[in-house]
């Protein structure tokens, strides 16, 4: 509609200034419904929790599940079914919650709207507006539809939520041409934007879901599903043990039977050795390190919505943030003041009083520049409600600045009011470029003037300097002109002032006026927010600013911000390779939503993964489409929250750089776990398998080295408790020292399974050389030697593996008295009267001696393979990168 006469537009929706009538806007209320946001389609609660059952990992855990009923080990049974409950519900609560993002878009329906109907102006209920429409709006209404303006009095709207740009859109009713992007339509309003100055009429032309809001919630509702790169990993790791635990309950039933055991005997073997195989506990460490990771982020201003999202900050290649209230504060703030022919510095930011005004470095007094900063607070109609760094505006944010920067000297509006008493004002307009108000003063009336600077030093014959008035001729114009144009150039958006002291009519207070100075203003970007990025760059992550303000205004902010790339337009999207060319780009700007959501999308394509920052309404849909989504607490929309992943609590830029750290330490966590229980449940398959072929060629009685019971009690004590606690470890002082790890690197990396292996091995070989050692010995006593073995090497495991990451053996407390009380309950099996329940006798200190022994001798050898491996992963590498290099992302980052 904004490419089409009013008078077209009339005819187009069958209206006229008169409105339609309540007849017609019945009839037209049944075919396009109310105006409101309505879900595509309704979440159901009971296929949201029976997809919580369609992971591989959960299908190994039921049929653990049913292997340990099946033993009557109904309290394995329980604390697998207890694990599976819990998983499922934490599941269904995410994805339930994060279905939510309508409602919040729903909320920002005003309640009621002023129209004309039937020729009469009435007031109705916003629900009820329909195309064509004769809306009627003012300073501080919401707008409640999207409209064609057909009339515009000093209208200025907000549309940061919408497009991203920070300043006042001033509204006219002409004619544009049909390319316009959405943020350049100046003859249309908006629904959910809000009315800042002035007042307008318009004619509806959207409602609901055919508004562009209404469009964004669709986007939102019809965004895939998407799995974190965590969960995506779990799943192949799930898929991969189920193979496992098949064939290795086939193996080991097999080798039982040609060893000459019974049936029943080796099917319930190895329906032990398959719950041994399956890591029942590594749901449980996950879900611990993410709840660990939460309550560890939540201080560092971080809210999670959505569990795995802290580990996916880990491989993050590309961080697509907005400007606007994310690297900046979304609020004006004056930097720069030209009085008296000398440019002052005005230190601080946003709307904390909180500052002070320089020149070359040193402070200086009010007098030098009170007449300029008293013209700005009191040609003036903004205000502020609550107190502190939580103020608000209520105006136009420009306005605000004006009355902060006269603040930070101690000029305070209400007290100018009062020595100099409102009596009119003359308002801005789009075509004069100006507003004037008239006071009352003890010498006689006196104007204030402010406006385009172009315009008021026009209109200027004098110049205040230092107290007293001289000509301003030409040639000094010139000069502040181009004084103007210099600021101009640095992204600022200047405002000049002049003043008549001689008043004695309305009419003349706007000539012959006194030129007092000009005022530079600018969102700065947030102090810590330089550091942060550069800490980004350093650990190898691209980020990248999107917004819908100005290329200038974005270019300056991001080489304050230390993004000095290449700085594009959002409509030069559609002619370049955007992954290709993404190294070079810093900044595009003059984006529409759409080019949000497809900018995240190509990035995607290509194996970025993205995350992306907002707190806007046009960056929801790009916040659910991204790998993660961030969304500002303070100044974010709801509709950004609910769409967002993570939430930063003080809108900070550097809290991401925090939850990237966190992000990568729960996957190391992850798998040490992975690590340390695949390996000891290779080492118990191992024995068993080991024993069963020594008997079958050696023709030796036949005596297992684990019965099943033994085998379900040492997976219980050594998962049980240690899962708990690797939860809770740290991570490598080192960790933000490597670029992020590739989503193709799975969580049991060629490496680590070259770890697993021999180390299950040596674990398994250890404990079957105690075996032959023993071989002669009772039943009971060979057997409560292997068991107590295997839990030892195990709970010695675990150290070795946290050395690898530079951790020392106290560092986690937790981890340390899990593994003294695992080894207590061993200690209450062997000693105790529950000894005959296992089937074992308690071990003489020489047994302990020799299993000790045997440990050393495991953690000896263990020392020395990491080493060799060490050695001969990082000269396999450095061949590989020297011959044919890796696939690098951006930065030297791998793609995934």
């Amino acid at each position: 509609m904004h490419d089409k006469k009013v008078e077209d537009v009339y005819k187009e929706f069958r209206t006229s200034e008169k409105g339609l009538s309540t007849k017609e806007a019945e009839q037209r209320l049944h075919q396009h419904g109310l105006n409101e946001l309505k879900r595509v389609s309704a979440a159901n609660p009971l296929k949201i929790f029976i997809h919580q059952f369609t992971s591989p990992l959960v299908w190994i855990l039921l049929a653990a599940l049913i292997i340990s009923f099946f033993l009557g080990e109904m309290a394995d049974a329980i604390i697998i079914g207890i694990i599976i409950v819990l998983n499922a519900v934490l599941g269904f609560v995410q994805e339930y919650h994060a279905e939510r993002s309508i409602e919040a878009l729903q909320k920002l329906a005003s309640s009621q709207s002023r129209v004309i109907r039937n020729g009469q102006e009435m007031r109705i209920e916003s629900k009820y507006l329909v195309p064509g429409d004769i809306l009627l709006i003012e300073a501080g209404d919401k707008i409640p539809a999207d409209a064609r303006l057909i009339e515009a009095h000093s209208l200025e709207t907000q549309e940061a939520a919408l497009t991203g740009e920070s300043l006042p859109n001033t509204k006219s009713v002409d004619v544009l041409p049909a390319s316009t992007i959405l943020a350049d339509r100046t003859n249309m309003v908006y629904f959910a934007t809000t009315v800042t100055n002035g007042r307008g009429k318009a004619v509806i032309v959207a409602t609901g879901m055919s508004s562009e809001v209404g469009k964004i919630a669709r986007q939102i509702q019809e965004a895939e599903g998407k799995m974190t790169v965590l969960q995506t990993k779990l799943s192949e790791l799930g898929k991969g043990l189920t193979i496992a635990v098949v064939v290795i309950a086939v193996i080991v039933f097999l080798a039982g039977l040609l060893a000459g055991e019974s049936i029943q005997v080796m099917v319930l073997t190895a329906l032990a050795m398959a719950v041994a195989a399956i890591p029942e506990g590594l749901p449980a460490v996950m879900t611990i390190s993410l709840a660990v990771g939460v309550r560890k982020m939540l201080k560092r201003n971080v809210l999670v919505r959505k569990l795995p999202s802290i580990e996916t900050l880990g491989s993050v290649t590309v961080i697509c943030t907005d400007k606007t209230g994310t690297l900046t504060h979304n609020q004006m703030t004056v930097t720069k003041l030209l009085a008296n022919d000398q440019l002052y510095d005005v230190s601080g930011s946003g709307y904390s009083s909180t500052g002070e005004i320089t020149l070359e470095g040193k402070s200086v007094s009010l007098q030098s520049v009170s007449i300029l900063l008293k013209a700005g607070s009191l040609c003036n109609n903004a205000s502020f409600s609550g107190s502190g760094s939580r103020r608000t505006v209520l105006g136009d944010p420009t306005e605000a600045a004006l009355l902060v920067s006269a603040e930070k000297m101690g000029l305070h509006r209400d007290a100018l009011e009062k020595q100099e008493l409102r009596l009119d004002e003359i308002p801005f307009s789009s075509e004069r470029k100006m507003m004037s108000t008239l006071h009352q003063t003890k010498k006689g009336m006196v104007s204030y003037t402010k406006g385009a600077p172009d315009v008021i030093i026009n209109l200027c014959s004098k110049i205040l300097v230092d107290g007293k008035v001289y000509r301003l001729d030409r040639l000094k114009k010139k000069e502040l002109l181009q004084e103007n144009e210099h600021l101009a150039s640095q992204a600022l958006r200047v405002l000049a002032f002049a003043m008549n002291s001689d008043v004695l009519r309305k009419e003349d207070a706007e000539k012959e006026m006194i030129f007092i100075g000009l005022q530079a203003m600018l969102d700065p970007p947030r102090d810590e927010v330089k550091e942060a990025i550069a800490k980004c760059h350093h650990a190898g992550i691209k980020v990248m600013m999107i917004t819908g303000d100005h290329l200038a205004t974005a270019k300056a902010i991001g080489h304050i911000l230390g993004l000095p790339g290449r700085a594009i337009l959002g409509e030069e999207l559609h002619h370049l390779d955007l992954a290709k060319e993404i190294k070079n780009i810093d900044i595009i700007a003059r984006v529409n939503p759409q080019d949000k959501l497809e900018i995240v999308t190509k990035l995607k394509k290509k194996g970025y993964i993205v995350a992306m920052t907002g707190d806007g309404i046009n960056d929801a849909p790009a916040l659910k489409k991204a790998d993660i989504g961030i969304a500002m607490g303070i100044t974010g929309t709801d509709v950004a929250r609910e769409a967002a992943d993570m939430i930063l609590t003080d809108d900070n830029f550097a809290s991401i750089v925090n939850a990237v750290e966190e992000g990568r330490g729960i996957f190391d966590n992850v798998r040490k776990f992975v690590n340390y229980l695949l390996s000891s449940n290779l080492g118990e398959i191992c024995v068993l398998l080991f024993a069963s072929l020594y008997a079958v060629f050696t023709s030796a009685p036949t005596v297992l080295p684990l019965t099943a019971i033994q085998i379900l009690w040492v997976n219980l004590i050594t998962d049980g408790l240690p899962a708990i606690a690797f939860g809770f470890d740290g991570h490598s002082p080192k960790i933000m020292n490597n670029p992020p790890r590739s989503s193709k690197e799975h969580i049991v990396s060629p490496a680590l399974r070259k770890e697993i292996i021999i180390l299950g091995l040596l674990m398994g070989l250890g404990s079957f050389v105690l075996f032959l050692l023993y071989h002669q010995s009772s039943p009971a006593k060979l057997q409560a030697v292997v068991l107590s073995s295997l839990v030892v090497f195990q709970l010695v495991r675990i150290q070795s593996i946290r050395s690898g990451y530079e951790l020392s053996f106290f560092s986690n407390k937790l981890l340390l008295a899990a593994i003294l009380g695992s080894l207590s309950l061993h200690m209450v099996v062997v000693y105790t009267p529950l000894n005959v329940f296992f089937g074992i006798t308690p071990l003489a200190l020489v047994d302990w001696v020799v299993i000790v022994v045997a440990a050393v001798v495991l953690w000896v050898m263990n020392m020395v393979l990491k080493r060799v491996m060490k050695g001969s992963i990082g000269k396999e590498k450095e061949k590989k990168e020297g011959e044919d290099g890796r696939s690098k992302g951006i930065d030297g980052v791998e793609k995934k």
